[in-house]
């Protein structure tokens, strides 16, 4: 595998240490995505009509993401290790992602870690976890879970494909032996089915995706999305991406985002927190080099171990990146 990664991160963490340059800070992008529309099966890339999303229109996210895209878009951030979040491959090749993924670390040394696309319900899944040992990238895996709309949801929800289903956890089970941590990307209203998920297998690391999704900047909505958090960051196993924090028809600014942020790392503490760019869906609502400018931008304030902990160490440690 080509190593494109000079300095080292201890270097890197030492040098931003003594001098305390924000242009030094070393950053691990903890979620992101590569995808080539080109070749790959992406079907909400590549097939029309586009489906809903939560941004809106995503045309102009249709088209190749690759390392050097990553690297010409990343502005004058130290961006030192990548982690990648599974693209929505073509569910009727489970591995498929995961091993072209693989190839391309060999061929450019990016990516350093991978969270791989898992079907935990499905007859695949014997196949993915088999796949997935034979591929050192593989850190994790997401299957997003059966979810509601905010209106909609209650108590005793429990559907097929929810975090309470029966198959959807037995295929959840099976994660611990695997050694794999799982990414949950769901509405904050679902965290305390999460929450309940992260006591009944407590040795399995949870990782949220892009801060619960508080979407809604209402005083009410945000209130009850920080009774959420609160909720799940009783939990010692999991952690929280503080990413994908995109409003549909409003650019990403520190002064709408530091709320957001300033409460994510209160409520789950630092070193449970991790930054990312969500790039290239986050480039709906701002650039690769905007997003990092704008988290250094909000956590100025905070003692240079912790920004460390958030932009770096946090994310080295999780996805075993030393």
């Amino acid at each position: 595998m080509k190593n494109d990664l000079q300095p080292d991160l201890r270097t890197a963490r030492e040098e931003f240490l003594a001098t305390q340059d924000d242009r030094l800070l070393p950053i691990v992008d903890a979620h992101h995505h590569f995808w080539d529309v080109e070749r790959n099966p992406h079907p909400w890339l590549r097939q029309r009509p586009l489906i809903p999303f939560r941004y809106g229109d995503y045309s102009a996210i249709c088209r190749n993401f690759l390392p050097e895209d990553y690297a010409r878009n990343q502005g004058p951030h130290r961006v030192l290790r990548h982690v990648l979040m599974e693209g929505e491959w073509d569910p009727r090749d489970p591995t498929g992602e995961a091993r072209w993924v693989q190839e391309l670390a060999a061929k450019t040394g990016k990516p350093h870690a991978l969270a791989a696309q898992a079907w935990l319900d499905r007859d695949v899944w014997d196949e993915q976890l088999a796949a997935y040992a034979r591929l050192p990238l593989v850190r994790s895996v997401r299957h997003k879970p059966r979810s509601l709309p905010r209106a909609e949801h209650h108590a005793g929800y429990a559907e097929p494909g929810s975090m309470r289903c029966p198959r959807w956890r037995g295929g959840y089970a099976r994660l611990e032996s695997a050694g794999l941590m799982f990414e949950l990307q769901a509405p904050w209203w679902h965290f305390g089915e999460a929450a309940e998920l992260a006591r009944d297998f407590p040795h399995t690391t949870i990782v949220v995706n892009h801060t619960g999704l508080p979407s809604e900047r209402d005083d009410a909505s945000l209130a009850a999305w920080r009774a959420a958090l609160q909720v799940l960051a009783h939990e010692s196993n999991v952690f929280l991406k503080i990413s994908g924090l995109g409003v549909a028809g409003q650019r990403w600014t520190p002064a709408l985002q530091s709320p957001i942020v300033n409460d994510a790392i209160r409520i789950f503490g630092w070193q449970r927190c991790l930054f990312a760019s969500n790039h290239p869906v986050d480039a709906l609502v701002a650039s690769l080099g905007d997003i990092f400018a704008g988290f250094k931008q909000i956590t100025a304030d905070l003692p240079a171990p912790q920004r460390l902990a958030l932009f770096c160490d946090n994310a080295t440690a999780l996805y075993h990146l030393q």
